[in-house]
């Protein structure tokens, strides 16, 4: 059965198992989520609920927001996602999805925006060598060099690497296994590190890929 949950990333630590193995795991805070809306088939071509995580006050949202919320009859949410699940059909808007949808020895996918690291050089962005430090190369040792274009094709191909934006883009870690679940906290405790920031808002679901 497909599930997934919407969280927010609390920071890493470690765990031991019962052989006493340290295990370094992400603490996520894993719900409560609430069904806003669902599609069907007959309707929308494809079964899928949008799941809202993180109550907040109405005044924080637009007008378009908050009729889509009051619609559902639930309590604002600041964060709205869709998931296309197997038993999407036997949910209904207002139920709600807890941390223990998932269990100890799952496989996840946790989908993340990695952190920002502002406009960036070639060195940072995409780990290129400096220059030489030699007489002629002036003060643009780390610069990006070279295009190697020529007469032909006299342009830059594209996917050149380039100065740019560094970081703030969507990542998603495949196949991490949940190491410790707590319904009490709404806690998933997951085997490795995930993309984003401490506080930063994931996407959990199971793996695409087969153990």
């Amino acid at each position: 059965m497909k599930k997934a949950i919407i969280g927010r990333k609390v920071g890493m630590t470690q765990i031991f198992d019962a052989d006493g193995k340290v295990i370094p795991v992400t603490v996520i805070q894993a719900g409560p989520c609430v069904v806003v809306q669902k599609k069907t088939a007959a309707s929308d071509g494809y079964d899928s609920v949008q799941l809202g995580y993180d109550e907040v006050a109405e005044k924080k949202l637009n007008k378009p927001e908050n009729g889509h919320i009051k619609k559902a009859g639930v309590a604002p949410q600041k964060v709205l996602h869709e998931f296309r699940l197997e038993d999407a059909a036997s949910m209904n808007v207002g139920d709600v999805v807890r941390a223990s949808v998932f269990a100890p020895g799952d496989c996840v996918d946790v989908v993340g925006t990695t952190k920002g690291h502002g406009y960036s050089g070639v060195v940072k962005r995409w780990n290129q060598a400096v220059q030489c430090h030699t007489h002629g190369v002036g003060p643009v040792h780390r610069s990006v060099g070279s295009m190697g274009a020529n007469t032909d094709p006299s342009r830059v191909m594209p996917g050149k690497h380039m100065p740019g934006q560094y970081g703030v883009e969507q990542v998603t870690i495949q196949n991490l296994d949940v190491v410790k679940v707590d319904d009490e906290l709404n806690v998933i405790c997951v085997r490795g590190a995930v993309p984003g920031p401490r506080g930063g808002i994931v996407y959990i679901k199971n793996t695409v890929k087969n153990k």
